[in-house]
């Protein structure tokens, strides 16, 4: 099969043809690979030595790694403080369950989770030893790694450790994310620095080409042989060795060359994302680059930016349902900074320490830029084909492309401002933040608070964008459990907070702690209000109902608040239980927040006597059987209509 594939594709590439060739590589590959089955891991107790295919990973649900056994890949689910770099020899025991699956674009056998995990010894191989302490190079040069420092290393070596999950997806909705992906660009400057490195041991073309082959594998080492630095390596390696053998190569056939040449070795990369951009925002640039236009070196700059995004508009909407439509403008204002960063960093790295500051500085200013540009239209298939079908258009017809060019344009505004969503004025909204509760409260006038975060920041900042959220005034944390907690971090430096109110004591979670902490280091006032106190939000009254005491469960500490408005009362129960709930008999409102997810939780007399018309469960996919069938059927028969955020998504409570 791969014999058959690659005569198709050499013949194809011989004819001139070369994009095509890579497609039918591509698709061709990839749909062989998928009908392959692995064979799944036996089940049971596994005592195995393998080598490190990943570095340690940090996960949402503790550190884990792919790892190489005698029988193939495996994904080991690690102990907490599990140590080990790509390449290490270790040793593990634990539990194996048979299912294969994919993890970063890798098929493995099954997991294992792992309760006893042994780093034997450092790499076999010199490439990965010399890329490993590049890397640790490039780490300990730019501690501590956060915000610009952690987004520079992510230009030098692809290390984005560092970066904050919530910047990571600012660049995404930006278009910039490419710049850590690290690629072209990167290693045309890696060879640079080190044809300078070697001095006159570089002069002449043809040393210079051996020394950039033996340093290639090192670079693609250091950056952990991410996709886009195989593509990229793979053409600056085939150039190289063009340029050593006196054979002059057309770009193009060298980018076919690499892409069939990748998906031979490994034809698992055609089904990787990475890959799949690299590969097509590199013909984009080349179509953009010889694109027939007149003008200057800007205009050449915007050819370019828009050709890469052109090319990879159809992958983004594909995998991320939706496409940046002002990216070209952002990557050109954005493209010279990386490199000016980049530049800096490298010098930084290997000499004066203050040069990678101002690398930092930069890299900092570009994920300015990312957060300002990410709250900027983004377009769907819709907007996609409507751009699609006026290129068409304006390349058949000519005479119209005036005409064509600004009913394109029309088009594409009108499903623009018809994306965004916009808040009640005055009321509430419930947001479908998945398994916990995010509460927004708009007063009117632009004057809005938030309770509680949700389990993800990255969502939570999402969603707060869409609604044109700029400010909060004020911001509630009703207790201190990670769905409630956790979102509410990514807010801290990136949204403007007045003040906050949480009422911890006793109690303590990771999640609190690392809240109050970056709101302590941000100068953000916190404390816990007093019952009774009224804070005015617009047309709207905030009135703080409990905690009446410390309560032995986190769940019964919750804040409770009654929002007052001028036709309707809405009652933010937080998560409490039984024992508070007898506490809090007395409450009453037309809507009701059910506490706990719908969880079996609640005192069914309190749900009923609340009295309300409107009962909203925020609630997302779970395992713990929320909310409870009861809880519902409860409420629907005491009259109250029930939402829920799993089924109904973003639930909007008019106040007025």
């Amino acid at each position: 099969m791969v014999l058959i594939v690659s005569a198709l594709v050499v013949g194809l590439a011989l004819t001139r043809r070369p994009v095509v060739a890579s497609v039918v590589a591509a698709v061709t590959l990839s749909s062989w690979l998928g009908s392959i089955p692995l064979a799944p891991l036996p089940p049971g107790r596994l005592d195995a030595a393998g080598v490190m295919s990943t570095d340690v990973i940090e996960g949402e649900y503790g550190p884990y790694a792919l790892i190489d056994l005698a029988g193939g890949t495996i994904l080991a689910d690690l102990p907490p403080g599990s140590a080990a770099r790509r390449g290490d020899l270790v040793r593990l025991e634990g539990l194996a369950a048979g299912d294969p699956g994919t993890a970063r674009g890798v098929r493995h056998r099954g997991v294992v989770e792992v309760d006893s995990f042994e780093r034997l010894a450092g790499p076999g191989s010199p490439i990965l030893a010399l890329g490993n302490a590049v890397r640790d190079r490039v780490s300990t040069r730019l501690v501590p790694a956060e915000g610009g420092r952690a987004l520079l290393a992510g230009f030098l070596v692809g290390d984005t450790d560092g970066v904050d999950e919530v910047d990571e997806e600012a660049m995404r909705r930006a278009g910039l994310s490419h710049f850590t992906a690290v690629s072209g660009s990167n290693v045309a400057l890696f060879l640079t620095v080190l044809f300078v490195a070697v001095g006159p041991l570089g002069v002449g073309p043809k040393r210079r080409a051996v020394i950039g082959l033996l340093g290639l594998p090192v670079f693609a080492a250091a950056t952990r042989f991410e996709p886009s630095v195989l593509r990229a390596s793979a053409m600056a390696g085939i150039g190289l060795t063009g340029r050593l053998m006196d054979v002059g190569l057309e770009v193009w056939q060298v980018l076919s060359a690499a892409v069939i040449g990748l998906l031979i070795v490994d034809p698992a990369l055609a089904g990787n994302v990475g890959f799949q951009l690299s590969t097509a925002a590199a013909a984009g640039v080349l179509i953009g680059a010889r694109w027939p236009i007149h003008s200057g070196k800007i205009g050449r700059a915007l050819a370019v930016a828009i050709g890469a995004q052109a090319a990879v508009a159809p992958l983004l909407v594909l995998h991320f349902g939706e496409v940046p439509v002002m990216s070209p403008l952002v990557n050109l204002i954005a493209a010279p900074l990386v490199a000016l960063a980049t530049l800096l960093g490298v010098i930084g790295v290997i000499g004066p320490v203050l040069v990678a500051d101002v690398g930092a500085g930069l890299a900092g200013v570009v994920l300015f830029m990312a957060h300002v540009a990410a709250g900027w239209p983004q377009v769907g298939w819709v907007g996609l084909l409507v751009a699609l079908a006026a290129l068409t258009l304006l390349l058949v017809l000519p005479r119209w492309r005036s005409q064509l060019a600004l009913a394109a344009a029309s088009a594409v505004l009108v499903l623009i401002s018809g994306a965004g969503a916009s808040l009640p004025d005055p009321g509430v909204v419930v947001l479908d933040v998945g398994q916990g509760d995010s509460i927004l409260i708009a007063g009117g006038e632009g004057r809005v608070a938030l309770v509680d975060g949700g389990p993800d920041p990255v969502l939570l900042v999402e969603k707060l964008r869409s609604y044109q959220v700029r400010s909060l005034e004020l911001v509630v944390l009703t207790h201190v459990h990670a769905d409630h907690a956790t979102g509410l971090s990514g807010l801290v430096g990136r949204v403007p907070i007045g003040q906050v109110w949480a009422d911890l004591e006793p109690h303590h979670t990771p999640a609190s702690e690392e809240l109050t902490a970056a709101l302590g280091e941000a100068g953000i006032p916190v404390g816990p209000p007093e019952i009774g106190t009224v804070w005015q939000l617009g047309a709207l009254s905030i009135r703080v109902e409990a905690p009446l005491r410390r309560y032995a469960s986190p769940n019964d500490q919750s804040i409770v608040l009654t929002v007052g408005g001028p036709g309707q009362t809405m009652l933010l129960s937080g998560d409490i239980e039984q024992v508070a709930q007898a506490e809090l008999a007395h409450l009453r409102a037309d809507v009701l927040k059910v506490p706990h997810q719908g969880a079996a939780t609640s005192d069914p007399v309190w749900l009923t006597e609340v009295g309300a018309e409107l009962a909203v469960i925020s609630v997302g996919p779970n395992d713990f059987g929320h909310p409870a069938d009861w809880v519902v059927k409860l409420l629907e028969e005491s009259g109250a209509e029930v939402l829920r955020t799993d089924r109904d998504h973003d639930v909007v409570v008019p106040l007025s």
